[in-house]
Parts: C-alpha cells; structure tokens; sequence
C-alpha cells in the first residue's frame, strides 16, 4: 500500500513540474524579440493615414517569420532572423523555440479562453512544395500549405476567403478583395480571440452608449459595466489610465491603455513600448475600479508586406533577390502578400464573480474606467511573460449617431 502511495504522489509531482515548466531560454528569448518587432510593426503601421484599427499577435508574426527562415537559404534566411534579432541562435533553436513559444501560447485549455490560430502559404500553381518543408512547416509552425491559380483573381480571393472564414467559423468573412503580384508565395494568418473574463461582467449590466472616434463623429455601441477589485495605474504625468483584467484562469491578462480624454492616440503611441508597458505594469495597485468596456466585435485583415520590409526584410519580398528555394527546390518564388488577420470578440462571458466583496469597504469609491473613447490594448500571458495580441481600436463598428458641436 506504502508503494502504491509513493508511485502516486511520484506522479502527482511529475505532472505538477510538466505543469509549471517553463520556457527554455530560446523560447524566453525570442518572447521578447517577438514582443518588440510587433512594437515597431505597430508604430510603422499607426503612422499610416489609412489604418484605423490594429491588432497584431507577436507570437503568430514571428512564427511566420520562422516559417520564412525555414524556406530560405543563405541572405534570405539569415535577414530573417536579424529581423527577429536571433542572428546569434542557430537554425535548429531558432524554429524549436519559436514552436515552443507558439505551442504553449495556444492552448486554449490552459488559459480557459479562445484563441483560434491558422496559418496558411498559398503558391502558384506552378510550385511544387517539398516534402521536408512541408513535414517541418507543419511540425513547427502548424501551417497548411495550398496552391492556388493567382491569375484568376476572382477565384483566388474567393477560394482564400472561404478558407479564413471557415477556419474563424465565419469571424473573418473577408481577409481581401484583391490579390497583388500573382507569381508569389502567399501568408495567410487567420485568427479569432474572446477573452473569457477571470470574473465575468452581468448579461443585464449591457445598455447602448455612445463611443467618441473624434468630437464630430459618436457610434453607438453596446457598453458593459461592472465594479470589482483589479489591478490599476492612474499615469497622471501622462494623463493615461491603464488597467490589468485577468482571464480565465488569471494565466493571461488584457492590458488596456487610454488617455484620460478623448483625443488622438499618437501621443500614447509615442510612449509605447515593452519598457513602457513594463513600467506602467510594475506601478499597479490592487483597488476597485468602476469599468464601462464596449461590448464589441473587431476585425481586421492587415496586409503587413511592406511594413516588414521597413523593418528590414527585403530580400524575401523581392522577385529578383528573393532565395526560398528550400519550399520547393528551386529559386521560383519570393513573398508577395502578407495577410495578418484577426477577428476580436468582447463580450461578458468569464467566470462568476466573487460576491462576497459586495456592499464593503472594498468596493467603496471605485476609480472609473469608462472606455467611451479610442484605446490601446495588449493581451498579456503571465507565465511566459509573452505578448499575444497588440492593438488598438480606433473606430468600433456600430451605426452614426449624431454630430457633436
């Protein structure tokens, strides 16, 4: 009987160390180079005139940039891991870390949320994939691979859309309407994110109020509402609010960021950075906060092609220096698209609150957090210390409700 016990508990502690194992140093690294390439893709992109809202996964970005490496040989491959900064970490470490990083970030079961993650590299129907790119493609990055008759526009921007649609169950209807440069290779990421709240708000706390995307322009939305403890920064040299609500199972948290008032986010933006949002982070205190968060689905396709070669990557997206002869035993392709889709969901679904801290001192003269007004978040994982998401929402989709003077 003693040995049985000991064989239990043996187990019972092997599977409490498999449950808290952390992430290998090449993951924890490329964690943080992950996180500060999606900070300067965000910033390039908010620089754009025409782009309202953002929403960028570090962790799927970079995963496709592994994928990349992966195909590519000599320059092609080696500028795509200085965009990473992973010049120093060999190729095996490079695509083993990346796919640890990705693994533990996705799955859903620990963090008690849904995220929803597809990847695809369309070609030309003229490619012939190689059996090794596409075995380690598949093993370390999860992508399927698809050809695709590119000249026929219509068929081929219907075929991707069906695809993405399905693969959000319908979250994404359209990730394009056009194809550019039908002799590439295309990347396709396709993703759907519902946070599930640690404490859930109340179905009957939801009326329509008004979100303020600038002083002439209101849209009304449905607005959630509920008082609770959390974790709180009032930056009043800055004169920003940032708030920390956990999910699920408290592994994940939604950072949200905004200024006091409304008005453009290029001041916030100018602030913005790991350090920063570690900052802001290290300064929270515990204390009740009134929070009013728009009840509001987001979706965005962004085609992220030209702001990663900004960033540095021009030789993969160039026709003429282009070598990713490894996906399929010739020099016959080089990147055309980058499609980085994602479809965000807030809604009041979580776990029940805790009510016995109703009606005390606790809840007593809560700080308001009342997001009527263009803001910035991030979806942070506690145990890795990752970025899932960065983005902002400039312009909700709901219907005009009146000019303001």
């Amino acid at each position: 009987m003693r040995a049985a016990n000991i064989v239990v508990l043996s187990l019972l502690a092997l599977l409490a160390s498999a449950e808290d194992k952390k992430l290998s140093n090449h993951a924890t690294t490329l964690a943080d180079n992950s996180a500060n390439l999606a900070f300067s893709l965000y910033h390039n992109m908010a620089k754009d005139k025409n782009v309202e809202n953002i929403l960028i996964s570090p962790v799927v970005l970079a995963s496709s940039l592994g994928m990349v490496a992966l195909g590519g040989k000599a320059s092609t491959a080696s500028q795509v891991k200085t965009v990473l900064s992973a010049d120093k970490l060999k190729d095996e470490h490079l695509h083993a870390g990346l796919s640890e990083l990705l693994t533990e970030l996705s799955d859903a079961d620990k963090r008690n949320t849904t995220w929803k993650i597809n990847n695809r590299l369309y070609g030309p129907s003229s490619v012939s994939f190689s059996d090794d790119f596409v075995k380690s493609s598949k093993k370390h990055y999860k992508y399927d691979h698809s050809k695709i008759n590119f000249r026929d526009k219509r068929s081929a921007v219907n075929s991707i859309n069906e695809w993405a649609a399905k693969a959000t169950d319908g979250k994404l209807p359209e990730i394009t309407k056009d194809v550019q440069n039908a002799d590439g290779a295309m990347i396709v990421n396709a993703m759907f994110f519902k946070p599930h709240w640690d404490e859930r708000f109340h179905d009957k706390m939801v009326d329509t109020r008004g979100f303020l995307v600038t002083r002439s322009h209101t849209i009304g939305i449905s607005m959630m509402h509920r008082t609770g403890l959390y974790d709180f920064y009032d930056d009043e040299v800055n004169r920003i609010y940032v708030l920390n609500m956990p999910l699920g199972q408290k592994q994940a948290s939604m950072i949200l960021i905004m200024p006091y008032h409304l008005e453009p986010l290029e001041r916030l933006e100018k602030l913005l950075s790991k350090k920063q949002v570690d900052t802001w982070i290290s300064k929270m205190t515990n204390k009740a906060v009134a929070i009013s968060l728009p009840k509001i689905s987001v979706d965005v396709s962004h085609n992220i092609q030209k702001y990663l070669a900004e960033l540095g990557l021009t030789e993969a997206v160039d026709k003429a220096k282009a070598d990713l002869s490894n996906i399929s035993g010739k020099k016959d392709l080089y990147l055309s698209n980058v499609f980085h889709a994602s479809a965000v969901e807030l809604d009041v679904d979580g776990n029940p609150y805790d009510t016995s801290i109703f009606g005390t001192e606790k809840l007593k003269n809560p700080k308001l957090f009342y997001v009527d007004h263009p803001f910035i978040f991030l979806v942070k994982d506690n145990k890795t210390n990752s970025i899932m998401y960065i983005g902002r929402v400039v312009k909700p989709k709901g219907d005009k409700m009146r000019d303001e003077l």
